[in-house]
C-alpha cells in the first residue's frame, strides 16, 4: 500500500500506544511462568501477535478475545516441541527470544521468518546456546533463520558479542530455568538499556542473578518464573515519530502515558530533540512538543538504532550538520537502515553521506518525491515526518509495513492534524 503526506500543521493530545518490547517480554514469562498471568494493555501489532503464536506453540494457553487483557496460562517451565516450523513473520525479538525458550526442552524445534527475517544474524546467539548445551543448526549453514534448536541447556559458561541486545536478553531469560548455573561474558554490548529492560522483569519475578557492569552475568539454575498481573507502559519507540512530527511541524502536541522512569532506551530521543534546540516539556504523565528553529549536533545512537531513521529525517531540516554516530547495528536491523534512509533523504535533494555507523546529514531544503519505504515499518513512519513539513505531496510504498509494530499511526497522527492517508 502507499501512504500519502501532504504538509500538515499538527496541534492536540495523542496517548502513546503499548510497547512492543515490554509485551514480547511479558508473554514469554508467562508463557513460561506457573499459573495464569494476566498481561493488561498489550501492543496489537504483528510483532506482538506473532510472538502469541509461537508461544501457543510452545505449549502455553493464551486468551487474546479481549484485546485490553490478554490472559496466559503458562507452562511452568515444561514447554513442548512444537509440532510445526515456527514462522516469526518479521519480528527479531520473537526469533531470538523464543530460540532460548526452545532451548529448555530436548526435542526439535525450526523457526523461520519473512524475507527480512531471514536476512538478519542469529549465529551468535547458535554459538552461546550451544556452549550451554543446545545444538543450533543454520538449515542455510549461514548463521541466520531458519534455524534447528536441539538438545537443552544445562548451564555453564558462554561468551557472547551482543551486536543486537536481544542476543543477551534471550540469554538471561532463559538460563535461570537451566538446571545448572550459567556465566555468560559479555564480550560487546549494543542498546544495552534494552537488557536493562529484560532485568527489570526478572527483577520482578525475584529471579537470582548477579551482574558485573553489563560485562559478566551469573545466573542461578533451576528457578522459577511465576504467574503476574502486569500492565504494559507506553511505547517510547513508537513516540519517537511522534517526538519529532512535533518539533517539526507541531503547534502544540501533548503526548500522553508515557512514563520516563521506565528503561526503555528510546525515551533519550526527547534529549536528542532538545540537544538540537527543539521546545519540550516533560511533566508527571505527558510530553507537551512546539516547532521551533533545530540547529545540527553530534549524537551517539548506539543505544537507540530505532531511532535511526526518524532522527536523519528530523536533521534534514535543522540548520548546520548533524552528526548520527556509533550505531552500526542499524545495518543489521529489518533492513540495512543507514544505506535504505540515506538512499531515500537524496530523493528529497537532502545532503547526506553515509559512515559505516551513522549518517551526515547537511540541513537543506527538503524537497516532496515519491519514496520507497523498503517494507520497513520505521523508515516508513520517518519518510512521513520529512513529508509533513514539506510543501506538496509525497507517496511512500510498502506503507503496510507500519502493522509491525504501530497499526494505528495513520489515524492517531491524523487526530492531531496530519494530512495522510493509505491509498
Amino acid at each position: 500500500m502507499k501512504l500519502i503526506v501532504k504538509k500538515s500543521r499538527l496541534k492536540g493530545t495523542a496517548a502513546m500506544p503499548a510497547s512492543k518490547s515490554h509485551t514480547i517480554r511479558a508473554v514469554a514469562i508467562a508463557s513460561l511462568a506457573k499459573g495464569e498471568s494476566i498481561i493488561r494493555n498489550p501492543l496489537i501489532s504483528n510483532d506482538t501477535e506473532a510472538a502469541v503464536a509461537c508461544y501457543r506453540a510452545l505449549g502455553a494457553k493464551i486468551d487474546t478475545s479481549d484485546s485490553k487483557l490478554w490472559k496466559v496460562s503458562g507452562t511452568d517451565g515444561h514447554i513442548i516441541t512444537p509440532k510445526e516450523t515456527i514462522d516469526v513473520g518479521n519480528s527479531g525479538t520473537t526469533l531470538r527470544i523464543a530460540m532460548g525458550t526452545s532451548s529448555l526442552q530436548g526435542g526439535k524445534t525450526i523457526f523461520t521468518g519473512d524475507e527480512q527475517i531471514q536476512s538478519r544474524p542469529v549465529g551468535a546467539l547458535m554459538d552461546a546456546l550451544a556452549d550451554l548445551g543446545a545444538k543450533c543448526k543454520a538449515v542455510k549453514n549461514n548463521g541466520k533463520a531458519p534455524v534447528e534448536i536441539t538438545g537443552k541447556i544445562t548451564g555453564g559458561k558462554t561468551s557472547i558479542a551482543a551486536t543486537t541486545s536481544q542476543y543477551l536478553s534471550s540469554l538471561l531469560l532463559c538460563t535461570p530455568l537451566a538446571s545448572g548455573d550459567t556465566e555468560i561474558d559479555v564480550t560487546l554490548l549494543n542498546e544495552p538499556g534494552y537488557v536493562q529492560m529484560t532485568l527489570d522483569w526478572l527483577d520482578k519475578q525475584g529471579i537470582d542473578y548477579e551482574n558485573e557492569g553489563f560485562r559478566k552475568f551469573k545466573i542461578r539454575g533451576n528457578q522459577k518464573y511465576k504467574a503476574f498481573d502486569e500492565t504494559i507502559p507506553a511505547d517510547f519507540s513508537s513516540a519517537t515519530f511522534f517526538f519529532c512530527a512535533a518539533a517539526l511541524a507541531g503547534d502544540e502536541v501533548r503526548l500522553s502515558g508515557l512514563d520516563f522512569s521506565d528503561s526503555q532506551p528510546d525515551k533519550a530521543v526527547v534529549d536528542y530533540l532538545k540537544a538540537m534546540g527543539a521546545d519540550i516539556d516533560i511533566e508527571a504523565a505527558s510530553v507537551t512538543i512546539k516547532a521551533s528553529p533545530l540547529k545540527g549536533a553530534v549524537i551517539d545512537m548506539n543505544k537507540t538504532p530505532d531511532a535511526l531513521p526518524a532522527m536523519a529525517v528530523t536533521a534534514a531540516f535543522a540548520e548546520g550538520t548533524t552528526e548520527l554516530v556509533n550505531v552500526p547495528q542499524a545495518r543489521s536491523k529489518e533492513t540495512d537502515r543507514i544505506k535504505c534512509t540515506a538512499e531515500e533523504l537524496k530523493k528529497m535533494s537532502i545532503d547526506v553521506e553515509e559512515l559505516p555507523d551513522g549518517l551526515i546529514i547537511r540541513g537543506s531544503r527538503p524537497e516532496a518525491a515519491q519514496l520507497h519505504g523498503w517494507g520497513d515499518h520505521r523508515i516508513v513512519m520517518a519518510l512521513s515526518l520529512a513529508a509533513m513539513a514539506i510543501e506538496g505531496q509525497c507517496i511512500i510504498d510498502t506503507a503496510e509495513a507500519m502493522s509491525v509494530t504501530f497499526p494505528d499511526y495513520v489515524e492517531l497522527m491524523k487526530s492531531i492534524g496530519a494530512d495522510m492517508e493509505m491509498k
